[in-house]
């Protein structure tokens, strides 16, 4: 049942004579790389900052030289197109200018201070404008924006579990790492030293299956429901429609509040997902691209949520609840993010860059019907992703059969050999502000010439 992954129809044993090529043009064309790949090994482990950069496609990363707008260079002189954008993180595109004048400006002013800035003022307004909720605080994270928000909810509700989604993603927050398995809760696979069974913590429902979200609620010991309104880290997920008004009305049915993870979904336009479709979340969390790189995080509720926080918290103990940490809200980041809604994530931004995903995407699904191959790609505003199917899966679980790891490697290998950067995890290409009709010209026929060579 569900969907077939269509990437079988794949010749493997070509699949692998291409990428052996691959490799050997990247190697030959990085030898910088190479070599400070080879120094890192001595200090870092696995010669990464990071263990997640382990996965981009070559035998070694790439070595970042310098990065402006949509384009970065790497130590061995090559300029990339860049559609990962940091995995979000840079959405507002490299170092944008009045964000980059806005941090030196405020760093010789004082970074950290653990008092608040005319600039939070600012942006809590600008927050409220955009999404519609009344309140506002800072953290430096997604993950700790969403942990934060947990335990808010577990506080004032009384109830010890969280409901998600199959294949969410939610950054590193423990009770997210899970997975069903035969109608079971379990830790997702790779899920590092999970601090009890996440069935203790957590249900979890696949996307779209109303019938299976209430079951869960009918529990009565669900403080909330964590969830991004589209599912976008096993490629994309749209909920189908009348999903989220069912959500809405089984969560205050049941007494169980809603949160909103708009991290990734902010590609859906200024205010996220949210404003794109009305939604009305109890709470809501934004963190990578909101301060342009320079870590920060955000996380609102509305009036009624604030009211139940502050009967619920003494004066006392709010420097010791487990919410906060002492950088959180500092200056430096409050100044990047005015910069960053002020001047460049702007309605006049997501005017270029969703037309710009829409050229990407006619791009890829052209050629991908002159090649033969049934897959397909689809797009979230400024954000497009393909998979190895024919048909968009509807949930988590079917998303996550129709991965093919070598496949996705050579893909990317394919491109990045070609000057384009995609996101080492998935299928995922990003526009930014600074992203041009030529830089998507450029992936579409890097793309062209991928998906002939595998099917001829």
């Amino acid at each position: 049942m569900g969907i077939a992954n269509a990437s079988s129809t794949i010749d493997r044993t070509r699949l692998r004579t291409l990428h052996a090529r691959e490799v050997e043009q990247f190697v030959q064309s990085h030898p910088k790389s190479k070599a400070l790949s080879q120094r890192a090994a001595a200090s870092l482990l696995q010669g990464v900052p990071m263990n997640w950069m382990t996965k981009w496609a070559g035998p070694f990363p790439v070595f970042a030289a310098q990065a402006c707008g949509a384009h970065f260079s790497c130590i061995d002189g090559h300029d990339y197109v860049d559609l990962c954008m940091g995995d979000t993180g840079a959405m507002s595109g490299h170092s944008p200018p009045a964000v980059a004048i806005a941090i030196a400006a405020q760093a010789r002013r004082g970074i950290t201070l653990m008092l608040p800035s005319e600039d939070a003022v600012w942006v809590g307004e600008e927050l409220q404008r955009r999404f519609g909720l009344r309140y506002w605080q800072f953290a430096l994270t997604a993950t700790d924006a969403n942990r934060f928000s947990v335990r808010i909810a577990r506080q004032i509700t009384h109830r010890p579990k969280i409901l998600v989604f199959n294949y969410c993603y939610h950054g590193s927050v423990d009770e997210t790492f899970a997975t069903l398995v035969d109608g079971t809760v379990q830790p997702r696979s790779g899920n590092i030293g999970p601090p009890v069974h996440p069935s203790a913590t957590t249900r979890v429902v696949e996307f779209n299956d109303v019938a299976a979200l209430e079951r869960e609620l009918n529990a009565g010991d669900v403080a909330c429901v964590l969830t991004e309104p589209a599912l976008t880290n096993v490629g994309i997920v749209h909920p189908e429609p009348g999903f989220h008004a069912a959500l809405r009305d089984l969560t205050r049915k049941h007494g169980t509040l809603l949160i909103i993870d708009e991290t990734h979904t902010i590609c859906a336009g200024p205010g996220g997902y949210t404003a794109a479709h009305n939604l009305e979340p109890d709470m809501l969390t934004l963190g990578k691209p909101i301060g342009s790189g320079i870590p920060g995080a955000v996380y609102g509720f509305t009036e009624a949520i604030g009211e139940r926080i502050v009967a619920q918290t003494k004066l006392e103990e709010c420097d010791t609840g487990g919410i906060g940490g002492t950088l959180a809200g500092n200056v430096l980041s409050l100044a990047a993010m005015r910069a960053t809604l002020q001047h460049v994530l702007t309605d006049e931004a997501y005017a270029r860059m969703i037309p710009l995903a829409q050229a990407f995407t006619a791009g890829v699904e052209q050629a991908m019907r002159a090649s033969g191959l049934p897959w397909h790609v689809t797009r979230l505003g400024c954000r497009a992703e393909y998979l190895f199917t024919a048909q968009p899966p509807r949930n988590g679980d079917e998303a996550a059969r129709s991965a093919d790891a070598e496949l996705d490697r050579f893909m990317h290998l394919y491109a990045l050999n070609r000057g384009i950067l995609l996101t080492p995890f998935h299928n995922m290409a990003l526009m930014c502000p600074a992203t041009s009709a030529a830089d998507i010209d450029r992936h579409t026929q890097v793309f062209r010439e991928a998906v002939h060579e595998l099917s001829a």
